[in-house]
């Protein structure tokens, strides 16, 4: 057998089949949990005190005359009290003064053998640990089936020696034991009851990995799938206080911090507007119908006015069906769909930025949803994240054209042959996703180099979503800045920008 002191190698003397278990711990031998030497100084205070308890009962019964000496002494007429008088002022009659006085009642014989006086006896005390049982063992299949019993500590001191002995010899069952033990420790109340929040993709990898779908979704697809499903497992167990929880949705809006007072139900249903523009671009249905508008801000506000009563709780089944449909339609669509261009009434997206766009989304009011509600609710993983951060950091140039334009942003500098090197700010992105981004500061037809970086400005990926989705604002997003100040200003500005009801 092997254990925590002979570092796996087990005993050379084992038979081979059993050399390599990993020791498993045995039970206690009684329920008191008391160890072997504690529980033998108990033993014999107990004996003590039995011995102790029997002698004294002795004594009482030797001092205690019989009734048979109390007729005698009637008979003498008067003849003890001569002899009492005579004990009394020497000892007993005729006995010699340098002589012992000998005891009334001779002690019994019974007495020298375990101090009990002899007329009650006292059993051994049982053994400690119990001792080997008598008789056969079961057989193997009564054995194995006692190992529930003995992973829970229900067997008996008898049964628990016959199974602890077959562990030895069976690996089988010795591995079956190791598995109903680990079982039992997770039966215990004081663990942390909630999923681990990558398990889903965790289970589904493992699951990949084994057999392969045999039609797998597209890897830019990946992040709104993931998105959606963490989203719709938060929601699962709210009830209807959580469903109607107030909270704030924040985005920039002309230079200023804007914030609208929602539900979580509203929030669920504003997502599921929004995404109805990639739906009706694949072909599937418009929650709004086929007449509603392309902005995802009128697209909002449309729902919002026509939602009476105020959305509840039936609006999660909905907006899961939707998501689902949307990544099985994608699956199958092949590679061509992923250029096929998405609406959103200002500027079109291809369809595999959309999605990118709309798992950003997803998080972010995600987020929003479990602050409302005060349960924790982490970031995407690394991969994920970075896709995220790459899309934002390709708009950005364009976002700086168009507030260029409306006259928010300084004036270009060095205008270059499109496709061409220009001026540049180095975007450093740290922790889970970051990376190194050049951001064309002159022209979004530019081309953003480290050779031509006047700029850099460094910060946390997560910090940067925030700021592109609103939650903060340019001048508390930047943890380094070096370089041109205003180059650094017109970045951030427009990353804020980006963001949008």
């Amino acid at each position: 057998m092997t254990g925590p002191l002979d570092d796996g190698r087990g005993n050379p003397d084992d038979p081979e089949g059993v050399r390599g278990i990993p020791r498993i711990p045995g039970q206690r031998a009684a329920a008191d949990d008391l160890e072997p030497p504690a529980a033998d100084v108990l033993r014999r205070a107990v004996e003590g005190a039995a011995r102790a308890a029997q002698a004294a009962k002795e004594s009482r019964d030797r001092e205690e005359p019989d009734e048979a000496n109390e007729a005698d002494a009637k008979d003498d007429g008067g003849a003890g009290d001569g002899r009492d008088a005579a004990a009394g002022a020497g000892g007993v009659t005729g006995a010699a003064p340098d002589r012992p006085v000998e005891p009334a009642h001779p002690p019994d014989p019974g007495g020298e053998r375990g101090m009990t006086g002899g007329r009650y006896p006292q059993s051994p005390p049982p053994p400690w640990p119990p001792t080997e049982p008598t008789g056969p063992p079961p057989s193997h299949s009564v054995l194995k089936s006692l190992l529930g019993a003995w992973a829970l500590a229900a067997c008996s001191p008898e049964e628990t020696i016959h199974v602890e002995n077959h562990l030895t010899e069976c690996a089988p069952c010795a591995d079956e034991a190791l598995k109903l033990r680990d079982a039992v420790g997770l039966l215990q109340t004081d663990r942390n009851l909630d999923l681990p929040p990558l398990l889903r993709s965790r289970v589904l990898e493992t699951c990949l990995d084994r057999r392969a779908a045999r039609i797998p979704v597209p890897v830019w697809a990946t992040p709104y799938d993931a998105e959606t499903a963490r989203l719709d497992a938060l929601l699962r167990d709210f009830g209807d206080a959580e469903w109607h929880a107030p909270l704030q949705l924040r985005w920039f809006e002309k230079e200023e911090p804007t914030a609208r007072r929602a539900t979580v139900a509203g929030v669920i249903g504003h997502l599921m507007t929004v995404d109805g523009l990639v739906a009706s671009a694949v072909g599937l249905e418009d929650p709004l119908g086929s007449a509603a508008a392309r902005s995802p801000t009128d697209r909002t506000e449309a729902f919002w006015r026509t939602a009476h009563p105020p959305p509840t709780r039936t609006i999660h089944e909905p907006w899961r069906d939707q998501s689902h449909e949307l990544i099985r339609t994608v699956s199958f669509a092949g590679r061509g769909v992923a250029e096929l261009s998405v609406s959103y009434g200002e500027f079109a997206l291809p369809l595999r930025d959309a999605l990118i766009d709309r798992a950003f989304e997803c998080w972010i009011h995600g987020w929003d949803i479990a602050e409302a509600v005060d349960y924790p609710y982490p970031a995407p993983s690394g991969p994920h994240l970075r896709v995220m951060i790459d899309l934002a950091a390709q708009l950005i140039p364009s976002a700086l054209a168009a507030r260029r334009r409306a006259g928010l942003a300084s004036p270009a500098r060095q205008l270059v042959v499109p496709g061409s090197p220009g001026r540049s700010l180095h975007l450093e992105v740290e922790g889970t996703g970051g990376g190194d981004w050049y951001i064309a500061l002159d022209s979004p037809a530019a081309v953003g180099t480290a050779d031509r970086a006047v700029a850099q400005v460094a910060l946390d990926g997560v910090e940067f979503c925030q700021l592109v989705a609103g939650h903060i604002s340019p001048e508390e997003a930047a943890a380094g800045q070096d370089g041109d100040r205003e180059a650094i200003r017109d970045v951030l500005s427009a990353a804020a920008s980006l963001s949008r009801l």
